[in-house]
């Protein structure tokens, strides 16, 4: 089986990537509905870029992840239809590498430091080579699911990007990015868990909208 019959479009991207997000962040509220999906796919952080995805576009994207690949699964419960990711098995997912992956997918291009720092609601990445370690893992095989990205002059690190939605054309040349002289800085580790507390509490958020939208119902 193909790890990537065919590219993903931007929505089918932001969709798969929030269903392995959500799994990861917040397991008791997984699997998720169309309409959580939706707040999720539009949350003003953790995302790259921010979207504005209508529930109609959203349900559109998990349907073709369902039904053209298999990427995501629906079940139902309680007269509600929920969703999940299922590409573990075929893409062979360890811990480290759904989080990278998953950070690539929200977020595009980043470092491994941009990627440890990111995802500790994911996974707790010891150091920087276990995410260099994880990203070269999903750039291994016939299939690589990512790859690294030239460095510009001036970088520190070398940034990497997800193939999931077709080859990644090289960075032009120029001056070194904003993002990544942040992300070089003291305190982009302090940003970093700034970001995964405000993303904590989006998710706490929506998932008590769930449940007064359940009990409602």
């Amino acid at each position: 089986m193909k790890r990537l019959p065919r590219t993903l479009d931007a929505v089918e991207i932001r969709v798969l990537g929030v269903l392995l997000e959500k799994e990861q962040a917040t397991p008791d509220y997984y699997p998720m509905t169309a309409n959580a999906v939706t707040q999720a796919c539009n949350q003003k952080t953790n995302r790259d870029p921010v979207m504005a995805l209508t529930p109609a576009a959203v349900r559109d994207g998990l349907e073709r992840l369902f039904n053209e690949d298999v990427f995501a699964w629906r079940s139902r419960a309680a007269r509600v239809v929920k969703w999940k990711q299922n590409v573990d098995r075929r893409w062979q997912l360890t811990p480290a590498t759904k989080a990278a992956i998953t950070l690539l997918l929200l977020r595009g291009p980043q470092t491994p430091g941009e990627i440890r720092a990111r995802g500790e609601r994911l996974h707790a990445f010891p150091d920087l080579a276990a995410a260099e370690h994880a990203l070269r893992e999903l750039a291994a095989g016939d299939e690589p699911l990512v790859r690294e990205l030239a460095r510009r002059p001036g970088q520190k690190e070398s940034r990497w990007a997800h193939l999931v939605g077709g080859p990644v054309a090289a960075p032009a040349a120029g001056p070194e990015p904003a993002t990544e002289s942040r992300a070089q800085s003291p305190d982009a580790g302090r940003v970093a868990r700034l970001e995964e507390r405000v993303a904590e509490l989006e998710d706490a958020v929506a998932a008590l909208d769930r449940r007064l939208r359940e009990a409602g119902g």
